[in-house]
């Protein structure tokens, strides 16, 4: 059991442990979570804060109490998949799970967009690779995600305009055929209202807002790698983090 840390209140640094056993699946659907009384002698904590804990995993959709039973991780249909920008960020090159069914819409070089040729440090108009993913997920939401990166990796990382999923995500890929790794990422996330092919790929009325979530991956150097953007259906995705709050 790893030592409290004084970054985080000790019950996030408790549930955040589970949540990790859980998102690894080290503790499957159906497994039985340490109860309050077992977590409050592993982590050397009050048997509050280890309540504290575990009602943090039960609001975050889980896990669930069985009265009489105990506390047990809830299966993968029952919890909305969940797109969080600082677990799957870091965990780059497992963005997806092998479970959830991704579409490969297009993987192409095309004239960047402003935005994106801005974001990877490119001179506007320069060509990149896209590639174009709709992924959905067990509960039938769908998000659409577009990876963009510089166009003078079509010569060393041709398999990037390949329709194929890339064994272990395009970040490991990457590493192995440049022998540039991801050292830090940062993101944003904004609203608005969603375009006519991204209503008709999320099955969206006329007039509909999305959320964008927007990532860049920098390699060690500070210059940028991959620069990714999701697009998801209004009341369907949750981005959660969690901050110390100094004082408090």
């Amino acid at each position: 059991m790893p030592d409290i840390e004084e970054v985080l209140p000790k019950y996030q640094q408790i549930s955040g442990y589970i949540r990790d056993q859980i998102e690894r699946g080290e503790l499957a659907p159906g497994a039985e979570v340490p109860s309050e009384r077992e977590l409050a002698v592993a982590w050397k904590v009050a048997r509050p804060t280890a309540a504290k804990a575990l009602n943090t995993l039960r609001q975050q959709g889980l896990v669930e109490s069985r009265r009489g039973s105990g506390t047990f991780v809830r299966g993968p249909d029952a919890v909305p998949l969940v797109r969080e920008s600082v677990g799957r960020a870091r965990q780059y090159g497992a963005m997806y799970a092998e479970r959830e069914p991704v579409d490969i819409l297009a993987a192409e070089l095309v004239d960047g967009p402003d935005y994106v040729t801005d974001a990877l440090g490119l001179v506007a108009g320069s060509e990149v690779i896209a590639r174009r993913r709709l992924v959905t997920g067990d509960n039938g939401d769908a998000e659409l995600s577009t990876s963009w990166f510089p166009g003078d990796l079509a010569g060393v990382a041709d398999r990037l305009l390949d329709i194929k999923r890339l064994p272990g995500g395009t970040a490991m890929y990457l590493e192995a055929v440049t022998g540039r790794r991801v050292a830090s990422v940062f993101d944003e996330v904004s609203a608005r209202l969603a375009t006519s092919e991204e209503r008709k790929r999320l099955r969206l009325a006329r007039t509909s807002a999305v959320l964008v979530y927007r990532l860049t991956a920098l390699d060690s150097d500070g210059a940028a790698l991959q620069f990714d953007e999701g697009i998801y259906p209004p009341e369907s995705w949750v981005f959660r983090q969690e901050y110390s709050v100094r004082g408090a």
